[in-house]
């Protein structure tokens, strides 16, 4: 049917109720679905072995750290079981919609990226799985109580074995390789298909405690603009809204004929001055401002505050 792949944090406190929420998710998808879990982090073996996962150990990392896109893309569409493949984030709860969109465009057509805008869910407690229902509480929890994040949040992407090579050497877990898969799809020209309409694409909220700046850090910091610069900045960054088709709500997929490139073209355009303004000119003061001003904070006891927002991904 369909092989899933991705990569976690350490199975540890919250993270690793979500985590594991995901992934058994995730198997109860379909009975032949197979489920590639990437990495050697606490608790991963275990929960491999427990939800009947394959688990590959081995990632290559940028400096021991954030897995390179390119190896587990690389990897995942060599050993994967079945002609196609999704990569999604870690935190992402999928039920029998996303199963409905999977099939759906299959039938379609053989070469396609499918996305999805999300919806983030305040879940804190493992998911009762045994409940019949569950994934339809799943979404309506979402839909009423979560947030649609904006077409800026590419968490899942499903598509044929063979359609991703050459990929630059980007990280997962910060922003902008996303936006450059989106993009590499239609340079190709693979149709991209938006499915929001018809599925809830479920976002467990987190914290970003693990990463260096937290949230702030994941599109500021020094290894996000080095996705940045190796992406190829605005002219490859494509999201959702870039789609060339939609998935209705009613389960036909229909070419989407309105794109309004000149609105797109603008957006790049005030993105990358954004990013200039915000690297030459606020980082800078500020963190001269929290230099200078060390001493005396140091005297009161006040801790730096974060660093000045960005229009970076959420």
């Amino acid at each position: 049917m369909l092989t899933l792949f991705t990569t976690a944090k350490p199975f540890k406190g919250h993270n690793g109720i979500i985590q594991r929420n995901a992934l058994k998710s995730w198997t109860l998808l379909h009975p032949d679905v197979e489920v590639i879990l990437f990495g050697d982090e606490d608790g991963a073996a275990e929960v491999a072995r427990e939800l009947g996962l394959r688990h590959e150990p081995h990632v290559e990392r940028f400096e021991g750290k954030l897995p390179y896109v390119n190896f587990l893309f690389g990897r995942a569409q060599q050993i994967a079981r079945h002609d196609y493949l999704c990569y999604a984030n870690c935190d992402m709860v999928l039920t029998e919609d996303f199963r409905g969109a999977v099939e759906g465009a299959v039938r379609w057509r053989r070469r396609f990226l499918l996305v999805s805008q999300r919806w983030d869910s305040k879940i804190t407690e493992p998911i009762d799985f045994g409940r019949a229902g569950w994934g339809e509480e799943a979404r309506r929890a979402a839909r009423t109580r979560g947030v649609k994040q904006d077409p800026r949040n590419v968490d899942v992407f499903v598509f044929p074995k063979g359609l991703y090579h050459d990929i630059p050497p980007l990280v997962v877990g910060i922003s902008y390789w996303d936006w450059w898969a989106v993009w590499n799809a239609l340079a190709q020209n693979v149709p991209v298909v938006d499915c929001t309409p018809y599925m809830t694409a479920i976002h467990q909220n987190h914290d970003y405690g693990h990463y260096p700046g937290g949230k702030e850090g994941t599109h500021l910091g020094p290894l996000a603009m080095q996705n940045y610069r190796l992406a190829g900045g605005p002219e490859h960054f494509r999201w959702t809204e870039d789609a060339t088709h939609r998935l209705t709500r009613g389960g036909r997929i229909s070419r989407r004929f309105v794109r309004i490139r000149y609105r797109t073209r603008t957006r790049d355009l005030w993105l990358e001055a954004r990013r200039i303004f915000t690297y030459k000119v606020r980082l800078p003061v500020w963190f001269f401002l929290l230099n200078v001003t060390r001493p005396l904070r140091n005297l009161l006891g006040v801790r730096s505050g974060a660093a000045p927002r960005s229009g970076g991904k959420p």
